[in-house]
């Protein structure tokens, strides 16, 4: 039975100061990612967060940063509009909610803000692609809209949209696809199974570290 109650997880410090700096700023912010998908599956919390804000990542990061004590210096990414912050031995990364343009001999992306949703499409697969709201209209509400709760339900690896556009856009998402599957003890979903093989040549653009990173 998967774990869907994120109000006592919001509880703790770290998503006190989180709700308070978005209210503060009149932002709009969302926990995505490895987190809600292994608080949804009941294993151990990572100790990275990932924060998606409606507008400035970096402006959020910045609040939170005054608000943490003895948090580390915000870590800026201009080149990618993200933000890290260190706080208590977890990491906090924020990224602005944006859309992703590839092109075809690369895996990095020109990036456009964009909405929530605009974010979650770009996600790897349906299982990281939930987010739970931090804002006070709907604290601790659970937003999916690409059935990942179900997937995580059957056990099963998915690509929000096509998987051959997925997978040709950043190959190492195959390779995470793989891992995920083997961590999880899941199964890939047919067509994204096919679509690896059918992209599997694309591993070439990708750096050989990047590659034994996933490996191992």
């Amino acid at each position: 039975m998967l774990n869907k109650n994120f109000h006592s997880v919001l509880k703790q410090r770290l998503f006190e100061v989180l709700i308070q700096s978005t209210q503060d700023l009149n932002a709009e912010s969302y926990l995505i990612g490895g987190f809600v998908r292994d608080h949804l599956l009941g294993r151990k919390k990572a100790k990275d967060i990932d924060i998606v804000a409606v507008g400035s990542g970096i402006e959020l990061a910045r609040a939170i940063q005054q608000k943490l004590p003895n948090a580390k210096p915000v870590q800026i990414f201009k080149s990618y509009g993200t933000a890290m912050v260190q706080w208590d031995g977890i990491t906090i990364e924020f990224v602005g909610a944006r859309k992703e343009s590839y092109s075809i001999e690369s895996r990095n992306p020109k990036i456009f803000s964009g909405t929530l949703e605009d974010d979650l499409k770009r996600r790897d697969f349906s299982i990281n692609a939930l987010a739970v709201s931090l804002n006070s209209k709907n604290i601790g509400e659970l937003i999916d809209p690409f059935n990942g709760l179900q997937d995580l339900k059957n056990s099963v690896v998915k690509t929000p949209l096509d998987p051959s556009i997925t997978y040709s856009d950043d190959p190492l998402r195959m390779l995470r696809a793989i891992r995920f599957a083997a961590q999880l003890n899941f199964k890939i979903e047919t067509r994204s199974l096919e679509a690896i093989k059918e992209n599997a040549n694309r591993l070439s653009i990708i750096n050989r570290e990047r590659i034994v990173d996933e490996l191992n």
